[in-house]
């Protein structure tokens, strides 16, 4: 498993134990009370659409 290293996203909702995290590849992920860290979102890093 990967080692990355996260900060945490401040929100209200961490007075009720529901934290954010970003990562080193700008990914979100979300923690529950004490279970683990879990993605949140994928998002495609700099995708171009043509039009």
């Amino acid at each position: 498993m990967p080692n990355y290293y996260f900060k945490e996203i401040w929100t209200p909702l961490k007075w009720v134990k529901i934290r954010f995290f970003r990562d080193d590849d700008n990914r979100v992920w979300v923690k529950f009370g004490s279970r683990r860290r879990q993605l949140l979102s994928r998002q495609e890093v700099e995708s171009k659409t043509e039009a």
